[in-house]
């Protein structure tokens, strides 16, 4: 396994788990939305699309939804991207 990058610098179409969230950086309502949507350490990820001049959302795939996240909240996630 590779070591830890931010969602947000994930390449697309690349399959990784979450291995750890800052909640810190997150506001309340942010960290209400990623629990209720169910990212946790050990869930598998996916960077489906992101919006044209990198400032825009980011889509991705979190088991079986597509969901979009903003920027902000997609750097507080750290992924470990999974080799093949």
């Amino acid at each position: 396994m590779k070591l830890p990058i931010r969602l947000d610098s994930l390449p697309r179409h690349q399959r990784a788990t979450v291995a750890g969230i800052d909640w810190a950086v997150l506001t309340v309502p942010e960290a209400r939305r990623l629990r209720e949507l169910g990212v946790d350490e050990g869930v598998g990820i996916e960077v489906l699309h992101r919006a044209a001049f990198g400032t825009g959302p980011i889509a991705c795939r979190i088991g079986r939804m597509t969901v979009a996240l903003r920027r902000a909240v997609a750097g507080s996630i750290h992924v470990s991207p999974i080799a093949g």
